[in-house]
């Protein structure tokens, strides 16, 4: 499987995000998608239920795996941390991308493997009211534009940003980083939990690298058709 980059093949662009409760759902999944996703992203949730064993077993069925677990820590135990993701396969790995420490930590622990570090920047589910409950006044796009250089600065491979700043971010970091989208939603699609989504043409077209697509795919009748309707968008994006 070829390393990540910022300028994938065109199907290798579409991360398919496993929410799921279970291994055993998540492999259910994939196995319904086949080949129309190729990338997929293991959380938080799936983690705490038997998920690292599952990002092992993707990479041996030639599958690409996101490890989205946003770090934060003091830098020893994100470096170790690191490590031991990296031993999983995974291709990419989030941080919280908010301090040079923790990135610098995430680099060192990545070691000379191929896992890519992202720096998350600032969730997509949050709003202007919820930056200011944490007494930040920066606003968002400055906040995400500030982080996105200090992750790349410090040693990061690229970001987690939403699609309405990725045009910028890219302007910020240069062609060569990654620029991961998540939030993204076909025009008829359902919002869920996200505010600040975007369609797929809109993002690939500002500079995201990849689109993370969740529930559109994995809540569908059929996600393998679902999978391909965003494929097809990707396609469309970068022909225009």
């Amino acid at each position: 499987m070829p390393e990540v980059t910022a300028k994938p093949d065109e199907r290798e662009r579409l991360i398919v995000a496993l929410d799921v409760a279970d291994a055993d759902a998540a492999r259910e999944l994939v196995d319904a998608i086949g080949d129309g996703a190729s990338f997929y992203k293991v959380g938080l949730e799936l983690v705490m239920a038997g998920g690292l064993p599952l990002v092992e077993e993707l990479r041996d069925q030639g599958r690409m795996v996101f490890l989205d677990v946003k770090l934060l820590d003091i830098g020893n135990t994100v470096e170790r941390s690191v490590a031991r993701a990296a031993e999983t396969g995974a291709n990419l790995l989030t941080i919280h991308g908010v301090d040079r420490k923790t990135v610098a930590a995430a680099a060192a622990g990545r070691g000379d493997s191929d896992m890519k570090i992202l720096g998350v920047t600032v969730l997509t589910n949050l709003n202007v009211d919820d930056v200011a409950d944490q007494k930040i006044e920066t606003p968002i796009p400055d906040l995400v534009l500030h982080r996105a250089k200090l992750t790349v600065s410090a040693g990061g491979d690229g970001v987690v940003a939403s699609a309405l700043e990725a045009s910028a971010v890219r302007a910020a970091i240069g062609s060569e980083a990654l620029v991961v989208t998540p939030g993204i939603r076909l025009a008829d699609d359902a919002l869920g939990d996200q505010t600040r989504v975007a369609t797929p043409a809109s993002a690939i077209q500002a500079g995201a690298s990849h689109i993370v697509v969740g529930r559109p795919i994995t809540q569908a009748d059929d996600p393998r058709a679902a999978a391909e309707r965003f494929q097809e968008a990707i396609a469309a994006a970068l022909s225009s």
